[in-house]
């Protein structure tokens, strides 16, 4: 058997370093914004970090400059504007050249660079679309998720309803999956983390949750001991829901549920 001289040749040159960047939705988290960056900055991937800021009233934009962060703000001046605020994060970081986006809350106080590390090996290294993160939480923590989102999941999205944070606010993907769930409009609010969930699963993606360890974050302080104020979140969140149901011809399946 004759073997060509270069059948054996294998390549010598490094491969290229992963492309990441960080984007933090921020709305007046000037209490935790520099942390926060400092601490993604000592990952193994050496992102680049976007703060995408809602109009902050106090000092986040200028921190967040001041430490190395690219600011760039919400097109719509809007409350509640996460959803707007992430899209303008979106369309910041896919106008460079990179590899994977991870979005992170801007009010985690325990966040550790381990966190983005594990986000992103689950892309780099286990070859999924999306990692989102799941944790431990207050037994008072995450209302809406309990109440509102996994329910209204189980009954439209039943194929979902097993992910445990489905408003995680830390999830990595592709660059190519946020581009195109970019273009197909998401939801301005609150609802947006459940929709980038809906619309992965339903477009095919392979998604994996990463246990994170335990949260914890400053936006639960205000809320702690009144989940009224938790109302605009649920009605957004159960919005989105339905109107994914309604896009994906499952609202039928409510009148299949038992009461």
């Amino acid at each position: 058997m004759v073997m060509c001289a270069d059948t054996f040749v294998s390549s010598t040159k490094d491969p290229e370093p992963l492309k990441v960047i960080v984007i933090f939705p921020a709305k007046n988290e000037a209490g935790t914004i520099k942390t926060c960056i400092e601490t993604v900055k000592q990952s193994k991937y050496r992102p680049s970090i976007i703060v995408a800021d809602g109009y902050s009233t106090d000092n986040t934009r200028a921190i967040a400059s001041e430490n190395g962060a690219e600011v760039v703000m919400s097109q719509k001046r809007i409350h509640p504007g996460k959803g707007a605020a992430m899209k303008a994060g979106l369309q910041a970081a896919l106008s460079k050249e990179t590899d994977v986006i991870v979005f992170l809350d801007a009010d985690l106080m325990n966040l550790t660079a381990e966190w983005l590390d594990k986000l992103v090996n689950a892309i780099a290294e286990e070859h999924y679309d999306m990692a989102r993160g799941t944790y431990l939480r207050n037994p008072r923590d995450a209302g809406v998720t309990k109440l509102v989102a996994k329910p209204l999941l189980n009954v439209f999205f039943p194929e979902v309803s097993h992910f445990d944070q489905p408003l995680s606010g830390e999830i990595a993907a592709k660059a190519a999956v946020w581009k195109e769930l970019l273009e197909n409009d998401p939801p301005d609010g609150w609802g947006v983390d459940v929709w980038f969930l809906i619309e992965t699963a339903m477009r095919g993606y392979k998604i994996r949750e990463v246990f994170l360890g335990t949260k914890e974050h400053a936006s639960f302080l205000a809320y702690a001991d009144d989940l009224a104020k938790l109302g605009k979140m649920g009605e957004q969140v159960a919005l989105a829901i339905i109107r994914e149901a309604i896009k994906h011809e499952r609202i039928d399946n409510a009148r299949l549920t038992c009461t």
